[in-house]
């Protein structure tokens, strides 16, 4: 696992404007839809303030969406943006408060029924955050666990206590364990399909209540509720109960041989369910600190588990892709469905439950979670056993009976997530391959898809894109998010250059060198320059998030989206400088050295002694430019012979710039020689770079040696 979008300071009140890198992501799918896995699920039952139900789900595309039902169909009614990376978990904290947590180490709030607003960031860990437990009839207690070993309890009431600011966002700095201040702030996001990251804060003041005794990573959480009793597992394959309002441990309880990975409290605190990746559940007695049960029901680990109201039976998923429902009292047994993928996460609802998964799509199944033994009365059910063993044996000897249910009762349609990507030689086109084994060319630059092929062979594309060109990696890539995530950091995202000629750029000369990265930032802030402005957007980018960081921590916001109002500190200082100043930082590696020398055993005039420079961009053409007018110029015309004739003169060190040679009425020219370029006895295409030619023909580290040959044109 590895962070996305960001290089924000770790705090001080002096904010730092040395920011590295800025983020953007493409993505042309529908907005309403999730492009890769769903991590976690909540239902939001009707009430008295709302007469629907909700369901809210947290995908590791970094968002979190809210869906609505109309009779059997379902549909987004909001989506939440402000992570930079995977939403891990989402708790609904009494009837409007979302509360999210990411492996961009934040915990985040947010008002649950509206139109997506972040209400509070928060920045107290310093790894992923994996996990959170609320308690139902204490909305104020919310607790988080992450990779760090740490495990906070937060008052929300207090931690949410008022503060403005423009653009919605809220900000908290607040004192992490090491006594450090992390100002954070999160801006909203709503509409398109591409973003970008900002934030900055002052002090607030509010700190959270630390559970301190994990030495490894926190997977899993639960709560009573009430909100005075606290179970958390991990990695250390113990399970630890707290009082959160001191954070003291109450005990330890020992049993699984792996990592605890998912937990559930009844509603009084006394029993507690756990799954692990050892494939096992255990009922745990919290009153006499003992194991009652062991459950012996999946193959593999256990991911996800849901209890009906009475704590009698519990629903449960995991790797195996299997959905099981076992009576806690009998240990009966029963598969209810399979699935295609690993099960992520449960959440009942009415008489139903819902089921995510490392796909991008949820599904409704019916759960008869009133009655739930008339799931049993459908046959096939099974007695788990007390060994992990024995369920492992029983799959291998194929006896697993069928699943009870076939159909979900609902499906809400994903977006297919991108698998396979590769940068072109061009470093402007990205090919990549989803899920469902369609194949895009993207532009980067333009931030949009230049042909969708549909289902293809990937290579054989990749093969039939292939260019002879050498451009300078200027940007890197990956697919995290279930999309293109392109990563600019300077001062490498400004080392590419081509010329406008190359870039079919109208209205500016061939010769204009034009800097890739400068002109992908400048698309992407194209809107926020133009609400800054008042003035139409130039050239911006239609579609998009960008993702960046400041002092405050990383920040996501729809590049559609920006007012105008933002404050340029918020921005890194190096693409304002690049953007608004066109000032780019200093650059290596820009120029190529050569020799150029005639053709062993031609009797070609010499028309250079020393190491030429030029731009890695240069053209062969122009190389053979040079080569006809030092000739020309430094040697009567009636005197040049057809193989041509030695000339006096000194050696040109440096090329005094791109046009070598106008074409123009010279006398000379009708009597103009034919150059040929050659590398390694090899042709030189008159269109290729310097670049091309060390890289494809020259293959050494040497200094490039280039060849010329002449003859009469006719």
């Amino acid at each position: 696992m590895h962070r996305v979008a960001s290089s924000g300071s770790n705090g001080g009140s002096v904010r730092n404007r040395k920011e590295k890198k800025l983020t953007y992501v493409l993505n042309d799918a529908n907005d309403s839809k999730h492009c890769a896995g769903v991590n976690c699920l909540d239902v939001l039952k009707s009430s008295v303030s709302s007469d629907r139900s909700y369901l809210f789900t947290g995908s590791r595309d970094g968002t979190l969406k809210r869906w609505a039902f109309d009779e059997d169909a379902s549909f987004c009614s909001a989506t939440f943006e402000s992570h930079v990376d995977w939403v891990n978990d989402a708790a609904l904290a009494g009837e409007s408060t979302l509360v999210s947590c990411s492996s961009d180490t934040t915990v985040k709030t947010w008002d649950s029924l509206s139109d997506g607003a972040c209400t509070r960031t928060f920045r107290q860990h310093t790894d992923y955050v994996t996990c959170l437990a609320v308690a139902a009839k204490n909305n104020n207690v919310v607790a988080s666990g992450g990779l760090g070993g740490e495990v906070f309890i937060w008052d929300i009431e207090a931690a949410l206590s008022p503060v403005t600011k423009p653009n919605d966002a809220m900000e908290e700095s607040s004192t992490n364990g090491l006594g450090n201040s992390q100002p954070v702030t999160s801006l909203r996001n709503v509409g398109s399909s591409n973003n970008i990251s900002v934030q900055s804060s002052p002090s607030h003041g509010y700190a959270p209540t630390i559970a301190k005794g994990h030495k490894e990573s926190v997977y899993a959480l639960a709560m009573n509720d009430a909100g005075t009793m606290l179970v958390s597992g991990g990695t250390e394959k113990v399970l630890r109960v707290w009082d959160p309002r001191t954070g003291s441990k109450t005990m330890k309880l020992r049993g699984h041989t792996d990592n605890v990975r998912v937990l559930l409290l009844d509603s009084t605190g006394r029993f507690c369910l756990s799954g692990s990746s050892d494939s096992m559940i255990r009922l745990w007695d919290l009153g006499q600190q003992r194991c009652l049960h062991t459950y012996a029901v999946h193959t593999d680990s256990v991911w996800a588990l849901a209890c009906t109201p009475s704590f009698t039976h519990v629903y449960s998923g995991g790797r195996d892709q299997s959905l099981y429902l076992t009576d806690l009292a009998t240990r009966e047994s029963v598969l209810m469905c399979t699935k295609e993928h690993p099960i992520q996460q449960l959440a009942l609802q009415d008489d139903s439950i819902w089921v995510a998964t490392i796909d991008s799509s949820v599904e409704r199944w019916p759960a008869e979670v009133q009655s739930p033994e008339k799931v049993f009365q459908r046959g096939g059910s099974f007695l788990a056993g007390n060994l992990s063993f024995n369920r492992a044996r029983v799959s291998l000897e194929g006896l697993n009976p069928p699943p009870a249910y076939k159909v979900p009762l609902m499906t809400i349609p994903g977006s297919h997530p991108i698998v396979q990507h590769e940068i072109l030689n061009n470093k402007r086109q990205i090919l990549t391959k989803d899920a469902g084994d369609s194949v895009k060319l993207w532009d980067i630059t333009k931030g949009v898809v230049v042909e969708d092929f549909g289902k293809i062979s990937f290579e054989e594309k990749k093969e039939e894109l292939f260019e002879m060109v050498s451009i300078p990696s200027w940007f890197t890539v990956d697919t995290r998010l279930g999309c293109l995530s392109l990563h600019l950091e300077t001062p490498q995202c400004f080392s590419a250059e081509m010329y406008s000629a190359d870039l079919k750029v109208s209205g500016r000369p061939e010769d204009d060198k034009i800097n890739l990265g400068r002109e992908t930032l400048k698309g992407l802030l194209g809107h926020w320059m133009a609400k800054k402005k008042h003035k139409p957007k130039p050239q911006a980018l239609t579609s998009g998030d960008i993702l960046s960081g400041s002092q405050g921590g990383p920040w996501r916001k729809k590049i559609t989206e920006f007012t105008g109002t933002e404050d340029e500190k918020d921005f890194p200082l190096w693409c304002l400088d690049a953007v608004l100043n066109n000032r780019l930082p200093p650059r290596e590696n820009t120029k190529l050295s050569f020799f150029l020398h005639p053709c062993e055993g031609s009797n070609v005039q010499v028309v250079t002694l020393g190491k030429l420079s030029a731009p890695r961009i240069l053209r062969v053409h122009k190389v053979t430019n040079y080569v006809v007018e030092k000739m020309v110029l430094d040697s009567p015309l009636d005197s040049l012979a057809i193989d041509g004739a030695s000339v006096s003169g000194g050696p040109q060190q440096l090329f005094a710039g791109n046009g070598l040679l106008t074409p123009g009425s010279k006398p000379w020219q009708k009597l103009r020689p034919s150059i040929e370029i050659l590398c390694n006895n090899q042709v030189l295409s008159p269109e290729w770079s310097l670049a091309t030619v060390r890289t494809f023909v020259w293959k050494k580290p040497e200094d490039l040696i280039l060849n010329y040959r002449v003859a009469i044109a006719k």
